[in-house]
C-alpha cells in the first residue's frame, strides 16, 4: 500500500512539473505558432523543418515538419540528423574556453604565437603578430570571410579539404581592416581556431570535441562531416529551391578542413542537450560546470563589436545586433537574445537563447529557397521576431 501511495506522489510530482513548463506559453500560443509556422515553410517550398522551444530546460512546443528526403520518402522525426553548419562556430568557441580556462592559452594570444604560417600573411594595418584569437572569436579579425579567396566559385568543390592548402595560400591572403576595428564575418580565422584546438591537445579535432563536449553532454548521435554507416539511414537530405526549381544539393558531403566552422551534424534531441548547457539547469549544474565554467559560458556572451546590418543580419527598426565569443547578441528593446546561425548547402539553422528567463528556441530547414516569394532566410527572420513578440517577451 505505502508503495502504492509513494507511486501516486511521484506521478502527481511529473504531472505538476509539465504543468508549469506548459503554462510559460499557452495552449492558444502554441496553436497560433503552429499556424504560423507551418503555413510559412510551407508558403516557402521549404521539404522538412524542425521547431523547438523550450523554457526552464523543458520542451513547451515541437513542430517535425515534413520530409526528410523525397525520394524514397521519409518524415522528419526525432532521429532525423540535420547538418548545424557555422553553429559549429559555438562549439569550436566553447572548445577554446576550455584550453583557455585549463591555462593552455589566453585569448589575447596572438594566432601566431600557436600557427606560425601566419607570418607571411600580408597585414597593411601592422603586425601580423598583432591579430589575437579573441579577435578570431569576435570576427574582428580582419581575414576573409571565405577558406578559399575565389568568392565567384561554389563552396564544393573547391572547399580545402587539408591544412596543406590553407597554407598554401597564406602568402596571397590579406587583412581587410585594421583588427579589432570593426566586424567582419570570417570562416577563415574560425579554422585557425580549430586548428590550434589540434595542436594544444593533440587530438584531431572532431576527437577533441567529442571527448570534450559532444560526449560529455550526452550527444551520442552527433558527429563531424561524413555519417557513421550506423546513422546515415537518418541523415537528412537537402534542397536549394531558386528560379521555382527544387534542386537536391550534394548528401553526406564533408566540409573538409573547415569542419572546426561548420562541420556538425546533429538531431533534434542531441542539440535541446546543447542548448539545456546554455541555459544552465540547477539539476545538472556541477556537470556542465566540469564541461565549462558557467563564468566562461557567459564571458562569451558580452559585446565585442556591433555588426552592421547586411544581408546575413537583418534587423526590424530598434533591434540591432552585436557579436561577443563566438555567439551573436540580438537586443530587441529590453530583450537581449544570445545565439547563432548556421547556412550551408541547402540547410539553413538558428537558435536563440534569453538567459534571463531561461527560454529558448531552435529551429531548422532542410531548405534553402532563394527566390522573393519563397526565401529561406526571411521565413527565418519573420519566425524570430514572431517568438521575440508572443514566446520571449511573452516571459517579462
Amino acid at each position: 500500500m505505502r508503495s502504492k501511495q509513494l507511486l501516486l506522489t511521484i506521478l502527481a510530482c511529473l504531472m505538476t512539473t509539465a504543468t508549469v513548463a506548459a503554462q510559460s506559453i499557452s495552449a492558444q500560443d502554441i496553436a497560433q505558432l503552429k499556424t504560423f509556422y507551418e503555413s510559412g515553410v510551407h508558403r516557402n517550398g521549404i521539404v522538412g523543418s524542425s521547431l523547438v522551444l523550450l523554457h526552464d530546460n523543458q520542451i513547451v512546443f515541437q513542430d517535425l515538419y515534413g520530409k526528410q528526403n523525397l525520394s524514397p520518402v521519409q518524415p522528419v522525426d526525432d532521429n532525423t540528423t540535420y547538418h548545424w553548419a557555422s553553429i559549429t562556430k559555438t562549439f569550436t568557441g566553447v572548445a577554446i574556453m576550455q584550453l583557455r580556462d585549463r591555462g593552455l592559452l589566453s585569448l589575447d594570444d596572438p594566432l601566431i604565437k600557436y600557427i606560425p604560417e601566419l607570418s607571411v600573411v600580408h597585414d597593411p594595418y601592422g603586425p601580423i603578430s598583432a591579430i589575437t584569437i579573441r579577435e578570431a572569436m569576435s570576427h574582428s579579425s580582419g581575414f576573409r570571410d571565405p577558406t578559399w579567396p575565389w568568392r565567384d566559385q561554389p563552396w564544393q568543390p573547391f572547399e580545402p579539404t587539408k591544412w596543406s592548402q590553407i597554407v598554401a595560400m597564406l602568402p596571397y591572403t590579406s587583412i581587410h581592416f585594421a583588427p579589432g576595428s570593426r566586424f567582419g564575418y570570417s570562416n577563415l580565422a574560425v579554422v585557425f581556431l580549430g586548428e590550434i584546438i589540434e595542436r594544444l591537445s593533440g587530438d584531431p579535432y572532431e576527437v577533441y570535441m567529442d571527448k570534450n563536449v559532444l560526449g560529455p553532454l550526452g550527444m551520442y548521435h552527433s558527429y563531424f562531416d561524413r555519417s557513421p554507416y550506423t546513422l546515415l539511414q537518418y541523415r537528412s537530405h537537402s534542397y536549394d529551391l531558386l528560379n521555382g526549381r527544387l534542386t537536391e544539393d550534394p548528401f553526406d558531403f564533408d566540409t573538409g578542413i573547415t569542419r572546426s566552422n561548420g562541420g556538425l551534424n546533429a538531431p533534434i534531441p542531441d542539440m535541446l542537450k546543447y542548448l539545456n548547457f546554455l541555459l544552465g539547469d540547477p539539476a545538472h549544474q556541477a556537470e556542465y560546470d566540469a564541461i565549462l565554467k558557467r563564468s566562461s559560458l557567459e564571458e562569451m556572451w558580452k559585446p565585442i563589436v556591433p555588426v552592421v546590418p547586411d544581408a546575413d543580419f537583418v534587423s526590424r527598426a530598434g533591434a540591432h545586433d552585436s557579436v561577443g565569443g563566438s555567439f551573436f547578441i540580438h537586443t530587441d528593446g529590453r530583450l537581449r537574445l544570445v545565439g547563432k546561425s548556421g547556412w550551408q548547402n541547402g540547410f539553413r539553422s538558428n537558435f536563440y537563447l534569453d538567459p534571463a528567463s531561461k527560454s529558448a528556441y531552435v529551429v531548422v530547414y532542410n531548405t534553402d529557397a532563394q527566390d522573393a516569394a519563397q526565401n529561406t532566410r526571411d521565413f527565418d527572420f519573420q519566425l524570430r521576431d514572431y517568438l521575440v513578440d508572443h514566446f520571449f517577451n511573452a516571459e517579462k
